[in-house]
């Protein structure tokens, strides 16, 4: 344990000293005027949807630009020869990057929205959806080794991630949707603002660390076979 909040604790400094919280926040004040200049907009029927492509920001892209710069700088490779376990890693990214997300996406809704809002299922659907999202960046950046190799085919890597939006708008109504990883923080971030049925508060608790267990054991042979045996880095 002692391990993991050091670790914390240096990957919230490393975010700190590269503008992570400052483009976080520029980002949330954008929407916040953004959003503001339409006072007869209801925004409680858009923030799963705002909340869901934000976050592709402020998890998959930061946790892959926070690999790579570790992989620039070597502290990746001379993290292998520490007591620290590669879960460890792990899980001090996801937690981070998700006091990150937690700190701008509640702001924001408060600023625009006031407290008036499912606390709860909010913060649920946001922890889901940043697990999900840091862990399959990882998984993706971890087989590159520089900036220009990773961003033309993350664009491949990040498709289908908006699919659930098309059921949650009512442009398909298919069963097929709630297989789909980020379907279960997507009801989540629902019942916010509205009511919905047990059964699918259950399914997005049930599915969504389902999930999440699938991409922390995907994030760890990730680890394994491009950090530690680099194997079939690009």
């Amino acid at each position: 344990m002692s391990r993991l909040l050091s670790t914390m604790r240096l990957d919230a400094r490393l975010q700190v000293r590269n503008g992570l919280y400052h483009a976080a926040g520029f980002v949330a004040l954008a929407f916040v005027v953004l959003l503001r200049q339409f006072p007869q907009l209801d925004p409680s029927r858009l923030w799963p949807a705002i909340i869901l492509e934000n976050l592709v920001i402020n998890s998959y892209y930061f946790v892959a630009g926070l690999v790579l710069l570790e992989k620039g700088e070597g502290t990746l490779e001379a993290q292998v020869v520490t007591p620290l376990r590669k879960e460890e890693y792990l899980l001090s990214k996801v937690a981070t990057l998700t006091a990150l997300a937690l700190l701008e996406t509640l702001l924001l809704v408060v600023l625009v929205q006031g407290p008036r809002f499912n606390w709860a299922a909010l913060i649920g659907g946001i922890v889901l959806m940043v697990a999900i999202y840091t862990l399959y960046g990882f998984v993706i950046v971890s087989r590159y080794d520089s900036l220009n190799e990773f961003l033309l085919p993350s664009a491949l890597w990040t498709l289908g991630f908006s699919l659930p939006l098309l059921h949650y708008f009512g442009l398909s109504q298919s069963w097929l949707f709630y297989l789909h990883p980020l379907q279960a923080p997507l009801v989540l971030l629902r019942a916010a603002s509205e009511p919905i049925a047990p059964w699918q508060i259950l399914y997005g608790l049930l599915y969504g660390a389902l999930w999440i267990g699938v991409v922390f054991w995907l994030g760890q042979r990730a680890f394994h076979q491009f950090v530690i045996s680099k194997k079939g880095t690009r």
